[in-house]
């Protein structure tokens, strides 16, 4: 993902339902979430079922607003967007409830007397910055952990995605409490401002360098952050493999959203002896998904991510399997598939995140290890084989944020799961109770009664006493 790029700095009042005065809204924030109104169950769970409605009453905006942001078919604004927002949104309303009790612990003999649990509650007030290429799910998402945990919000959606950006703007107050949670439109300069006002908690959904940057911004207030990022993420194909299928599972995740996607694979390392059979078999997977389109290319999401993918094409030492063409008027690119590209070349180097997928042949797995070891930690890894100790070697050994046997990107899904990353594919976790928690303080809690008081803890110490506090504790 880029750094963002200036397009205004806040909306209108009646756009977006909050003030241009940043520090007036969060400090009004503030007032309402000391003021205790958000930490009820039944506040939470309302406005859980909001999202619901939201995500049900406008999802032909939504697919609107992504057509015109990114080109996105109905199908894709609904599976990448809509859906994957409400699986999210419906598990933390059947579970809010739960996740809130005390949870009590054992306690060790050296204590007894005594009763402990850990309660949770609310950080304050939490800053979600959300990407563009699934600004609705990227947005929505964090702010249902946000919500789970009984906080205040501010969503800041992402300016390079305007169509949704303003729907988000305009309908989010119509659903939630626009007192407890509140939409703000701008740039990275407004972005900048939201970090200075001091938050409890901010999530972040970006690349590395931007991630960098909004870590930098909240340390001055010691504000804790969620960072996900990106990645070049894996693909591991053993020649045991079922390749149709991996080959099919490969192109799908890839082509979604025109590559647009953080836990995309990234490139894909093969057996050598079954490369070329690979290769066909994506190929052909590819020219048949895309056997209706009347255009050859993707559209890319702008001018600079275009001119950027577009220059990994006119540099790679790798030979193309399939497409390579691209069109600046209308900043699309073909779907390609590029054989054996130097491990040198900008597309072995930097994320891609469009629609151009490496495939190299690798000769055996502790080629493969340190391979992937070699560079910086990915978002996922993905790997497909039938051999159990091949999916444990590689799961052992390498490190990646998350990983998926045998498909791709599923985990994401999945809200039992934690998602995030690890190293620089980012810090922290949420999703399911995992957002919950991260978005919630975990305060511990021990009890003792008055009685007994056992006088030996206290001075002046005697030898005995000693040795007696030496066995207890």
């Amino acid at each position: 993902m880029t750094t963002p790029i200036a397009r205004e700095s806040i909306v209108s009042d009646d756009a977006s339902s909050v003030p241009p005065d940043l520090s007036a809204l969060v400090g009004r924030l503030r007032q309402v979430n000391a003021s205790g109104r958000t930490r009820s169950a039944e506040w939470r769970i309302e406005q859980l079922k909001g999202i619901e409605r939201l995500l049900e009453e406008r999802e032909g905006e939504i697919a609107e607003a992504l057509a015109a942001d990114l080109g996105r078919s109905p199908t894709e604004a609904w599976l990448g967007d809509i859906a994957s927002t409400k699986g999210e949104v419906v598990y933390a309303r059947k579970n809010v409830r739960k996740w809130m009790r005390r949870n009590f612990k054992a306690m060790p003999m050296s204590q007894m007397p005594a009763l402990g649990w850990i309660q949770y509650e609310p950080l304050g007030v939490v800053l979600v910055i959300a990407p563009w290429n699934y600004p609705v799910y990227l947005g929505l998402g964090p702010l249902v952990a946000a919500i789970a945990a009984g906080d205040t919000v501010v969503v800041k959606p992402s300016e390079l995605a305007p169509a949704t950006s303003t729907l988000l703007a305009r309908i989010i107050p119509q659903y939630l409490d626009r007192d407890a949670i509140a939409v703000v439109e701008g740039d990275a300069a407004v972005t900048q401002n939201l970090l200075a006002q001091g938050f409890d908690h901010v999530l972040f959904t970006g690349g590395t360098e931007v991630g960098k940057k909004i870590m930098e911004a909240a340390a001055p207030h010691l504000t804790p952050v969620t960072l996900e990022l990106g990645g070049k993420s894996p693909v591991i194909v053993a020649k045991d493999a079922d390749l149709d299928i991996a080959a099919r599972r490969v192109a799908w995740v890839k082509l979604m959203n025109s590559g647009q996607t953080c836990i995309a694979p990234d490139y894909v390392l093969v057996e050598r002896s079954v490369q070329g059979e690979f290769i066909r078999r994506v190929v052909a997977t590819v020219e048949k998904f895309r056997a209706d389109e009347a255009s050859p290319g993707v559209r890319v999401v702008n001018e600079r991510q275009f001119e950027r993918l577009a220059g990994y094409l006119a540099e790679t030492t790798g030979s193309v399997a399939l497409g390579g063409a691209t069109d600046k008027a209308t900043l699309t690119i073909a779907p390609t598939v590029l054989v054996d590209p130097s491990p040198d070349d900008a597309v072995m180097r930097d994320e891609i995140f469009g629609p151009i997928l490496p495939v190299l042949g690798y000769d055996s797995i502790d080629e493969v290890i340190a391979f992937v070891n070699a560079r910086p930690k990915p978002l996922a890894a993905y790997i497909f084989t039938k051999s159990r100790k091949v999916r444990k070697r590689l799961l052992g050994e390498i490190s990646s944020g998350g990983a998926v046997v045998n498909h791709l990107a599923m985990h994401c899904l999945v809200p039992q799961l934690p998602f995030g990353g690890v190293g620089a594919s980012g810090m922290g976790a949420y999703h399911g109770r995992w957002g919950f928690e991260a978005l919630s303080h975990r305060k511990s809690v021990l009890i003792k009664p008055f009685k007994p008081d056992v006088q030996l803890i206290y001075p002046p110490y005697t030898e005995k006493s000693v040795k007696l506090m030496r066995k207890m504790f």
